[in-house]
This record gives structure tokens, sequence and C-alpha cells, in this order.
């Protein structure tokens, strides 16, 4: 079923099979972006996104880092999350599992790359293939609200963590962000395609194809974001599963709110238009929107924020 990484979009027939099958759209689905999911979520492997995982990872641990023997990561996707852990010295050894084998796939590629030690298999979140206390810890990064089974998936994961062991989940969209950011993304598109609808600002626009392969993949997106989180209701959730210590963490608020546009504009506009500059204004607009979020967290309630992330361990 799995396809080469990025080569070819699903079929109308297949996206129309994949309404009724939530597990074939999230293969589909991640097959098709694995080749462009970097690209795309503008993942990279340097300092910018290896600070991100680091500083999202403690931020919600709440503990000092350390590194960890070995670790497991659910819904890898290319393996952002665990590579860079790695390079910011978290994770010794890791093991990263997706249901799509192209993401797999281009995840074992870039730690191949960055020379790191990584095995790479294709999983069902909700069903694991370890035996019980095999890692020290499992990660995650925007893949629970992707699974049909959130509870099953976290007792899946108390059951492979080792005594002791602990689970950080992060990025997840609640409730209230995920509404808020998907209306900014539904406007922005809106003005971006009427826009370059005029003569001045045809060229700005990326070719119809890729267009259309773009709200073909809108279809899917519709089938595999399955679930928004409220805050105290995922944390039920983890303590449901007999994991213990459970602490949640919100963040992204005026950054969401700038960030999901931007994100739009980028896929509305060509590469070649936008150019470096743009880049560059966008990271260091939201890192000034990360710091202003992050002081009115004293007055903004949790829930407001776009990502939620879960941590908890297991009885030692």
């Amino acid at each position: 079923m799995a396809a080469e990484p990025g080569r070819e979009p699903a079929t109308a027939e297949q996206v129309e099979a994949a309404w009724q099958d939530t597990k074939l759209a999230q293969v589909l689905y991640h097959d098709w972006e694995s080749g462009s999911y970097d690209e795309k979520w503008s993942i990279s492997f340097d300092q910018r996104c290896t600070d991100y995982a680091r500083d999202r990872f403690t931020a919600v641990a709440g503990v000092p880092p350390r590194p960890y023997g070995r670790s497991l990561e659910i819904g890898a996707g290319t393996g952002f999350f665990t590579l860079n852990l790695m390079l910011a010295g978290l994770i010794e050894h890791g093991t990263v599992t997706d249901i799509s084998a192209g993401m797999v796939e281009v995840a074992l590629a870039n730690a191949g790359r960055l020379g790191l030690d990584v095995e790479g298999q294709v999983v069902d979140a909700e069903r694991l293939p370890f035996p019980d206390d095999s890692f020290d810890l499992v990660v995650g990064h925007a893949v629970i609200h992707h699974l049909p089974d959130v509870a099953s998936a976290f007792a899946e994961i108390a059951r492979v963590l080792r005594p002791g062991g602990r689970v950080v989940i992060c990025g997840e969209p609640t409730r209230v962000g995920h509404r808020v950011a998907r209306r900014l993304s539904s406007l922005t598109w809106s003005a971006t395609r009427a826009l370059t609808r005029l003569r001045p600002l045809r060229s700005w626009a990326r070719p119809e194809a890729e267009l259309d392969e773009s709200s073909r993949a809108a279809a899917l997106e519709a089938v595999v974001d399955l679930h928004t989180f409220d805050p105290d209701e995922l944390a039920a959730t983890v303590r449901a599963a007999g994991l213990v210590g459970v602490r949640t963490h919100t963040d992204e608020l005026t950054a969401a709110w700038f960030g999901w546009p931007v994100r739009t504009v980028e896929a509305a506009l060509t590469e070649e238009r936008l150019g470096f500059r743009w880049r560059m204004f966008a990271y260091r607009s939201w890192l000034t929107l990360d710091r202003v979020d992050r002081r009115l967290s004293a007055v903004v309630p949790p829930g407001w924020y776009y990502n939620v992330s879960v941590t908890a361990f297991t009885h030692r």
C-alpha cells in the first residue's frame, strides 16, 4: 500500500475509500506528504529546530535535561522530534515508528545523513509490537490527534515503558486554538487566492496543478485530523492508562495567530517569490510572539493556547 516518499498524490478513488477507513487515510496522506513534509513545515536539523524540540520537551517534562538510553517515538513522521532531541543530547538511541512507510523511510534517511543511531519500523501506535518494559522514554509530536483510540495508545505506551520511564507528547491542538487557527487559515487562503488572480500578482501563485494537489490533501486532512484536546481531559486520559505524575503545558497563542496565516501564504505562493528574507521575517516574528505568549500565560487560560503537551511516568 505504501507509496514511495512524496511520489504520487492520492487519487480521487483512494480519497473516497479513505473516508470510510481512517487508517487507510493516514497511510495515503502521510506517504504522499513524506517527500515534501520537511519543506512544508520548515523542518530542519540545525540549531533552530534543535532548540525548539529541546525547549518544548523540557517545558512540559519540568526536569533538567538528561540523556535517555532507549527512546521510542510514535508517529515520528520524518524524524523531527527524535532526531532533534538526539542532537540536543537528550536521547542516546532512538526508534522511530509511523503508520506510513514513506515517513519511516525519510526519517531513516535523515538520521543517516546526521550520523545518528536510529532504528525505524512501520507501526500502528495502538498496537505496539515491542515487549513490556522496553524503553526509557516514549515521545511524540503532533501525533495523538491522528489516532482513533487515544486511550489505547497511552495504555500501550505505559506497557512498553520501563519502571520509572517517561512519556512526553508535545504539539497537540487544543479545541479553542484549533478553531481559531482554522478560521484564520481559511480567511488567509481566500484573500491570497483573490489577490493572485489580479494580473500584477498572477506570477506569485503556485501552479494550478500544485494547488489541486493541496486541495486533495486538504480533503484527506479532514479524515486524518481526528481530535482536538482540552488539557484537563487529556491529563485524565493519561492517568486512566495507569501513568502517574501527569502534567500538561500549553504554548503558542499570538504565535499561532501569526504562524497559521504565514503557513497558508507559503502554501499558496511560490517559494521563489517568498525567498529567504520572508523566511527570516516569519521565523523572527514567531520567536518574538512566542516570548510574548510565555508572559501572557500568567493571565490567559491554558485552553486558549494552540498547543497542548503532556508528560507522565510509570511507577518505579
